[in-house]
């Protein structure tokens, strides 16, 4: 008979079974539950603990002005988090004996949530047992980082506490808003170029990421580079920081004097294109005004008249009129096929007949629209490839994204010979500004063309790139088309008529008493929300220019938009126009030390009394003559004392040896060489005052009692 009981062993098989086999039902269970709904979170924390190699972020490169200052630069930010499930044991009880001073410490620091609200924020954090509980929402700058780094339990190793953070480059712009869309910005959450010459120079700024191999050596893990982070490059951009401030200051102020919603400013260098200053405000809702968007790069606008400059130019080097053309303007009405033409008197009555630079001075919309009409309306291909000579239509090839080239459109004709986009009224109207689109930047790039006697350059945000202090790259100035933008001639007389706009015409506002001025003004009429008539009257006020008019080194657009009357491109852009104009040339104002010596400059120096040699070596070394009846030198380490007397044209130093047994006369002397002395005697020396001693309170001459204390009034 058998041993083996089936009906007692057999059981027993059975429930082993079964609860090893729930048990491997629950592994897997629990192993799908993980891979599926805890995957991200297990992924997360295999990513920030256990990763193999990690990417180093490099160094941003800094975003410089033109002389050099900081406009963009890079630095730490953090955000904090606590581990609640590192440290163990001996991590908890610490916890709980320092979550009091923690909390405190923590609202000393932020000061928005107070000591309770933090303490229940953590408590919540501990209960769950969050590996990755943040202890405050945003991010921190190292200062504020270093404070709470140094809080009871925050202070031990981020393996023990369970203290840790995440590092952040932050873009941080020394100057504030100032030119904030042009110097342009990065997404907060991540190292990414947002726009302006963050997004155009990226690249180059960006750097290089290095890598880091992470062991585990005895328990730890350490970090051992792989391959160096290269730190990005610096750009130094044509922007003058106090060029750009005062172009904004000055925009602002007059869009508040006038309710203005939007202001515009470019000023750009003659010789070179380069952009000293670039203005772009926006009223915003709170009523403030903003940088928004780089409109003055962007935006398509009719120009207005700043583009009657533009066909009177392409007509003059046409030569189909001159300067002694004259036009009549009647009544400042005029019947242009169809359609009146007005002048911006015409309830005045006109000018009546005026010559072409008398037009452009009191921008007469009938005088350029008759003169084009009349000279072009049967062939107005030709006015349109006037204007492309010109360079107003040309592709800039900005580095900024975004920027809008400029829309001209040139006459098509069908198969039959009919004008297919074209009307008898185009030509008139966009001989005075209107249907065309052309943005602010190519405006001044076209003026500051006329400027430079007909050479456009293109407009320059970044002059060189920087490494270390170095220049690896330049961009040298670049034109835009290798040949003039009229004959030379033509140039001469346009800057003549620019320069009557501003001393005899609608600019005057714009000019100043220092300085000859160049420029033109321009009013238009923008049709937003529904055209033009919607009951609702908004206008483009511009002025476009260069100073000083006779060796011209900056040109200058100023564009207004305001709703309503009064509107004055002369009247209002002008203004701003003079008030940049005239601060930039003080800004560069340069004179010479010469130019404050009048006849009764000293220009022989007052010489202390005491040490004759160092006087000496000073008074040589500025060129000034001296008279010395004295010689020695500092041979034997003894210095000769005397006194100095100032003469017409020289210095006279004459020796005084002094006696140690009584007191020395230190009148006259610093308070160096007079300490010397009197100490020399034996006397204690106190000091009222700064510059030469005045009085002495031991008499000169008396016999010296060491100890014996002296006061000295120095004045």
């Amino acid at each position: 008979m058998s041993k083996f009981d089936n009906d007692k062993v057999m059981p027993r098989y059975m429930v082993i079974a079964v609860v090893l086999t729930l048990i491997g039902i629950a592994v897997i269970s629990k192993a799908f539950y993980i891979m599926t709904a805890k995957k991200q979170y297990w992924t997360e924390v295999a990513d920030r603990l256990k990763r193999d190699s990690v990417s180093v972020k490099p160094k941003r490169g800094n975003i410089l002005s033109s002389d050099g200052q900081l406009m963009a630069s890079s630095i730490p930010e953090y955000k904090i988090y606590m581990d609640f499930m590192a440290g163990g044991e001996e991590k908890d009880s610490l916890w709980q004996e320092k979550l009091d001073s923690i909390c405190i410490g923590l609202h000393e620091n932020f000061p928005q949530k107070s000591v309770e609200e933090f303490r229940k924020h953590l408590e919540e954090g501990h209960q769950k047992m969050s590996r990755h509980w943040a202890i405050w929402p945003r991010r921190i700058d190292y200062n504020t980082y270093t404070e709470v780094k140094q809080l009871p339990l925050f202070r031990l190793p981020k393996f023990k506490s369970g203290f840790h953070e995440e590092e952040y480059n932050a873009r941080r712009r020394p100057f504030g808003s100032l030119g904030e869309r042009t110097i342009g910005s990065m997404y907060g959450a991540k190292d990414s170029a947002r726009q302006g010459l963050e997004l155009a120079y990226d690249s180059i700024l960006r750097g290089t990421p290095g890598l880091t191999n992470r062991r585990k050596i005895l328990n730890k893990y350490m970090n051992i580079p792989v391959t160096l982070p290269i730190d990005g490059c610096d750009i130094v951009t044509t922007i003058d920081v106090k060029m750009q401030d005062l172009a904004e200051r000055a925009v602002i102020d007059e869009l508040k004097l006038i309710g203005g919603d939007l202001g515009v400013a470019i000023l750009m260098e003659v010789e070179t294109g380069d952009i000293k200053a670039i203005v772009n405000m926006t009223r915003c809702a709170d009523g403030e005004y903003r940088e928004v968007k780089n409109n003055a790069v962007s935006d398509l606008r009719e120009p207005g008249s700043v583009f009657k400059t533009a066909s009177i130019l392409v007509a003059l080097d046409d030569g189909v009129v001159d300067t002694t053309y004259q036009v009549n303007t009647g009544c400042g009405v005029y019947p242009m096929h169809g359609r009146e033409m007005k002048d911006h008197n015409w309830r005045r009555g006109g000018y009546g007949t005026i010559s072409l630079p008398r037009i452009l001075e009191v921008s007469s919309n009938i005088g350029v629209s008759r003169i084009i009409d009349d000279k072009y309306g049967n062939k107005p291909e030709k006015y349109i490839e006037g204007i492309y000579r010109t360079g107003l239509a040309a592709d800039l090839k900005l580095p900024i994204k975004g920027y809008a080239r400029p829309h001209i459109r040139m006459p098509q004709k069908d198969k039959y010979g009919h004008w297919t986009n074209w009307s008898k009224t185009a030509l008139p109207w966009m001989s005075i500004g209107y249907e065309t689109q052309i943005p602010p930047i190519s405006t001044v790039t076209f003026y500051n063309a006329i400027a430079n006697d007909g050479v456009m350059m293109r407009p320059r945000f970044v002059k060189s790139v920087m490494k270390d202090g170095k220049v690896i790259a330049e961009f040298p100035p670049e034109k835009v088309m290798e040949r003039r933008i009229a004959k030379p001639q033509t140039i001469k007389t346009m800057q003549t008529i620019l320069e009557h706009v501003v001393s005899q015409g609608l600019g005057r506002k714009a000019g100043s008493r220092m300085f000859k001025v160049a420029g033109k003004t321009g009013t238009a009429q923008i049709a937003e929300g529904g055209g033009y008539k919607t009951g609702i009257v908004k206008y483009w006020l511009s002025f476009a220019g260069y100073f000083p008019a006779d060796n011209p080194r900056y040109t200058c657009i100023v564009c207004l938009k305001k709703t309503g009357l009064p509107a004055s491109g002369g009247g209002m852009s002008g203004v701003v126009f003079h008030h940049i104009a005239e601060g930039v040339m003080a800004h560069n104002l340069k004179l010479s030390v010469k130019d404050a010596h009048d006849t009764t400059s000293i220009v022989i120096p007052d010489v202390k009394n005491g040490d004759l040699i160092e006087a000496n070596y000073v008074l040589k070394h500025l060129g000034i003559k001296t008279n010395s009846s004295w010689d020695g030198s500092y041979a034997n380490g003894n210095p000769i004392w005397g006194k100095a007397e100032r003469q017409s044209s020289q210095v006279a130093l004459h020796q005084v040896q002094p006696n140690k047994s009584t007191v020395p006369d230190v009148t006259g002397m610093g308070a160096k060489d007079a300490v010397y002395l009197l100490e020399n005697c034996g006397l204690k020396v106190k000091l009222h005052g700064r510059g030469k001693v005045k009085s002495q309170s031991y008499p000169a001459g008396k016999q010296a009692m060491k100890g014996s204390e002296c006061l000295l009034v120095l004045n």
